[in-house]
């Protein structure tokens, strides 16, 4: 039997939301490595928010996907043949490209993984991109102090369930906002989050009064929209919003109107954005903290794993309406550590 490279790529640009017809899964021919490179079976393909700018087309910080491309994403998987001497066949890494079943990658680009250490699959969560990049906001921008009140919003996903997590740590009091009864339970019972409000029901800014009668010190920005406009006139003087993301409005197809900012010179906050890969010198010093907190289960996460690359468009469409429950994750093959 042929081995065949099954690939999802950008069809058309989505016109407000995505649709699966926005996408085509065609099957190549597996790739074969070059010197220094590694040609990587993929195991798990991480879906993450970002890429819906990926393939807008829109001028960003990143090159947008062109039409006919595969999709851009990182991959966990298992060396199938290596011509480079750092990895050998057998071994695992992260850092396979693409919405697709096998890519060829430079050996220089992957990190080796161990599965006795952590599941192969944290090192597209907790241990990976969203955990770093919840590390890097509160630690860059947010500056948590103890006994601050610090709000989250999606606080069950792959980056705000982490942030709130070491913004306890830090010994603040951490209100988290989710989407519906069984997120909010599970931030509040099981990451134990002081309260954690849904920001479906009617009387989000009178339960964010409630639940923050201090105000607030620190907001970790991962939605916009609504939720954005309730927690604005909460913040004190001071405060620091973290603005990760605004996943509400990246299918919009003309901008909102934005808040009325004087409220940032009266009350002197700080408003900053970021992209975590300007700060991969943080890394290192990142693992060394969550690495160990993970493996002891301190430092608890979720995942949400789909089956099939033939399902990739449709989860990630899912996770644009927020459907997925944790760290969103496409199998695209077998995992022998399990």
């Amino acid at each position: 039997m042929v081995e065949t490279n099954r690939q999802v790529l950008l069809k058309r640009r989505p016109n407000g939301m995505p649709v699966p017809e926005d996408f085509s899964i065609v099957d190549s021919a597996v790739p074969e490595p070059g010197d220094g490179q590694v040609l990587l079976r993929g195991i798990y393909l991480s879906l993450d928010p970002y890429m819906r700018g990926r393939i807008s087309g829109q001028p960003s910080y990143a090159r947008p996907t062109a039409l006919g491309e595969v999709i851009e994403g990182r991959v966990v998987g298992q060396v199938a043949r290596s011509r480079d001497p750092a990895f050998r066949e057998g071994d695992y890494a992260a850092g396979g490209f693409g919405w697709q079943t096998h890519s060829v990658v430079s050996g220089g680009s992957l990190q080796k993984l161990d599965p006795a250490a952590a599941p192969i699959s944290t090192a597209l969560g907790i241990l990976g991109m969203p955990g770093l990049t919840a590390y890097v906001g509160l630690k860059t921008i947010g500056q948590p102090k103890s006994g601050e009140t610090v709000v989250i919003s999606a606080a069950s996903g792959a980056v705000g369930a982490v942030a709130g997590q070491l913004a306890k740590r830090d010994g603040c009091r951490v209100v988290g906002i989710a989407g519906g009864g069984d997120k909010c339970r599970y931030v509040a019972e099981e990451l134990g989050f002081e309260a954690c409000l849904d920001h479906r029901g009617a009387h989000l800014a009178g339960e964010l009064a409630a639940a923050c009668p201090r105000g607030i010190d620190v907001y970790f920005e991962n939605v916009g929209g609504a939720v954005q406009a309730a927690v604005f006139p909460h913040l004190n003087d001071h405060g620091r919003m973290i603005m990760c993301g605004m996943i509400s409005e990246y299918n919009d197809v003309e901008p909102r109107p934005g808040p009325n900012l004087m409220a940032a010179v009266r009350k002197r906050l700080r408003i900053q954005g970021f992209i975590v890969s300007d700060h991969a010198a943080l890394r290192p010093e990142f693992l060394a903290l969550a690495a160990p907190l993970v493996k002891s289960g301190q430092l608890k996460y979720r995942e949400d794993v789909v089956d099939g690359i033939d399902n990739a468009p449709g989860a990630f469409i899912g996770l644009l309406q927020g459907r997925n429950f944790g760290k969103l994750l496409v199998r695209l093959g077998t995992d022998p550590t399990h």
